[in-house]
């Protein structure tokens, strides 16, 4: 028999995200529980086939699997179709409907604890200005709150939660075998003695809304793309009462027009004339900190450097700071007037020919050779 596609059970896309696979999940999952259909053999069967679904899905491994090789991947693990841990995010629900938490040896009291919350990521772009002196920023942060109206419970405050017929209410069910009496926790309400009747209006039993924050935040001067910060519970909320997860902001740093950032030192290339680099001469650079006189030695060859101490970016976790090094670049001119190629010939007439020594060198070692 052809077994059907988890995705298309769950009714998400081949790229939905994890909170995407809970809550599809948790809509199937209320939808066709037994407690709320008695006696219903297919509502069973897609309460079994959804909960299969997400077990696979939920684990990264098992669905890098599924996604490259299709059901016949998972054939050959160990009970491929649940994940105990799938259940236990939903133990306020609808509990562990098929035990299948005392097999893996999950207790509901474990479900039930509190649980912390997730810790999300955000982006923040900012300009290389910025990230050398700092800033305050306000940040908009898209984020779960706890449901006003059912307080993260998921069911109306009124008729929301109903006893739990098969346990009624004790959250344990006793099984006799021979003389033996063996208690377990309820199969169905996970322990809490209650199932979910009437799912909150204003969350559809979610029990948290999604929401904008706004938050203020002091980039400290040094600050670089790739570094992170972290805000303490601003995450996503806890579950059954747990503490909310913490927000990490992830720096990415604007390119800047004129100025290059190696580590902690600024770079930046000026480029000079044949005279300025003959004769020497002094430059004007707008820096961070405000105009820099430069002078610039005679003589001076492309490529060389000039290094200013502690005009550069702030040690992020340190005192003090880097250097800006400028890069000279000497232009030699495509195109001359006639009265720059006359001064450049007279020039020429009195600098010795430089490629003379080599060209000696050349023929002395041709003559040993043909000789």
């Amino acid at each position: 028999m052809t077994r059907r596609d988890y995705y298309e059970i769950l009714g998400v896309s081949r790229s939905a995200t994890e909170q995407e696979l809970k809550s599809a999940y948790r809509k199937l999952a209320l939808k066709y529980h037994p407690d709320r259909n008695p006696g219903d053999k297919e509502a069973e069967e897609r309460f079994k086939e959804a909960a299969e679904a997400y077990s696979v899905l939920s684990d990264p491994e098992k669905r890098r699997i599924y996604d490259a090789y299709g059901h016949q991947g998972l054939s050959g693990s160990a009970a491929p179709g649940f994940n105990p841990d799938a259940f236990a995010d939903f133990a306020d629900i609808f509990g562990d409907f098929f035990g299948f938490g005392d097999l893996f040896g999950t207790s509901a009291r474990r479900r039930n604890r509190p649980q912390r919350g997730e810790d999300t990521r955000f982006d923040l772009e900012i300009n290389f200005e910025d990230a050398i002196f700092g800033k305050e920023v306000e940040i908009q942060v898209p984020r779960l709150e706890t449901c006003p109206s059912c307080q993260g419970s998921g069911a109306e405050s009124r008729d929301g939660w109903a006893t739990c017929t098969h346990c009624h209410g004790r959250g344990e069910q006793f099984y006799r075998q021979g003389f033996l009496t063996i208690r377990r926790t309820c199969s169905y309400c996970g322990g809490s003695g209650r199932v979910l009747r009437r799912p909150c209006r204003n969350c559809q039993g979610e029990g948290h809304v999604q929401t904008t924050r706004k938050l203020k935040l002091q980039i400290p001067p040094g600050i670089d793309s790739g570094n992170k910060m972290r805000v303490a519970g601003e995450g996503q909320p806890g579950v059954n009462g747990g503490p909310p997860g913490d927000l990490y902001v992830f720096i990415i740093v604007k390119p800047h027009p004129v100025f290059e950032r190696r580590e902690d030192d600024l770079h930046c290339t000026v480029p000079l004339n044949v005279a300025q680099a003959a004769l020497g001469t002094e430059l004007h650079i707008l820096t961070f900190d405000g105009l820099e006189t430069v002078k610039v030695p005679e003589g001076v060859q492309s490529g060389e450097t000039i290094r200013l101490k502690g005009k550069g970016v702030p040690h992020l976790h340190g005192k003090g700071r880097g250097d800006l090094v400028i890069h000279l670049d000497v232009r030699i001119p495509r195109k001359l007037t006639r009265e720059q190629r006359k001064l450049f010939e007279q020039l020429r007439e009195t600098l010795p020919d430089e490629s003379e020594p080599q060209q000696k060198s050349l023929l002395e070692k041709l003559k040993d050779y043909l000789v």
